[in-house]
């Protein structure tokens, strides 16, 4: 099976990211041999493109990447790709701010591609947003969004998480879809309807001419789902939601225990 070519896809937090988000030596390492058995590497990530960059060089990738869980696909070393970017409507945008005024939450957050707009200041998701050096805007974001933007976050206390995804739901399913983030985080993840990780992994997988059933995907979140499923190995980490593991093809160990790295020496004779 190693000698046909395969595209790699790579989530990072939890997954190719150990949980002080580094990439382990061991698990580089057999990245770096996969390639030079000529196979594809990728990431696929929730996070913008400033706040995974970093590690796109660390691997030496030369491929697209897709970001914000899809919305923004790109290829940062051929422009010829082209780039990929479908924003939330800046109206829909507007009427979810002011939706959320009914709810008790504790920030909203919208980014435009690297311009970061928060509803209230707010030192602990700063930490979060501010790799890669974004443009910062406080205020509220009615007042303040002129632009479409990439993806929004809701921030609210664990018990309105769900009372908040239900409002969303009822009127906005149509246009958009969300997503939790991974504790301790009670963030609610927006963009635009039709938009995850798949979408992004198949506009590359289509330009590198590999098929589905040679793409190995690896993830252990709630925006990896698609992505899992979509993969002709979709490959859930130890560390993985259940309901991730329940529809992968395998299950490898954890992102502390260089899971991605075992799986691929065994698959691939590495």
């Amino acid at each position: 099976m190693s000698h046909e070519r395969h595209l790699i896809v790579l989530d990072l937090d939890g997954t190719l990211l150990t949980d002080d988000k580094k990439i382990s030596t061991i698990t580089l390492h057999t990245l770096k041999k996969a390639k030079e058995q000529g196979h594809e590497v990728m990431i696929a990530t929730g996070r913008p493109f400033r706040a995974s960059e970093i590690y796109y060089k660390e691997l030496g990738l030369n491929t697209p990447i897709v970001n914000f869980n899809g919305a923004f696909v790109h290829h940062p070393l051929n422009h010829e790709f082209g780039i990929h970017h479908e924003p939330l409507d800046l109206k829909v945008a507007k009427e979810i701010v002011e939706a959320c005024q009914d709810f008790k939450f504790l920030n909203i957050i919208a980014e435009v591609m690297d311009d970061v707009y928060f509803h209230y200041h707010d030192e602990k998701l700063i930490d979060v947003f501010n790799f890669g050096e974004p443009n910062v805007t406080t205020g509220d974001i009615r007042n303040l969004l002129y632009d479409n933007p990439t993806s929004m976050l809701i921030h609210a206390e664990e018990d309105e998480v769900a009372e908040i995804r239900k409002h969303l739901n009822s009127v906005h399913a149509e246009v958009i879809d969300h997503r939790r983030w991974a504790a301790p985080w009670h963030v609610i993840e927006i963009v635009r309807s039709g938009l995850n990780k798949a979408v992004g992994i198949q506009k590359v997988a289509n330009h590198l001419n590999i098929s589905t059933d040679k793409i190995i995907a690896f993830g252990d979140e709630d925006n990896d789902l698609e992505m899992i499923e979509y993969a002709g190995v979709g490959v859930a980490m130890g560390n993985a939601i259940a309901p991730l593991k329940n529809i992968a093809n395998e299950i490898t160990l954890s992102n502390e225990e260089d899971g991605i790295s075992v799986f691929l020496k065994e698959r691939l004779n590495l």
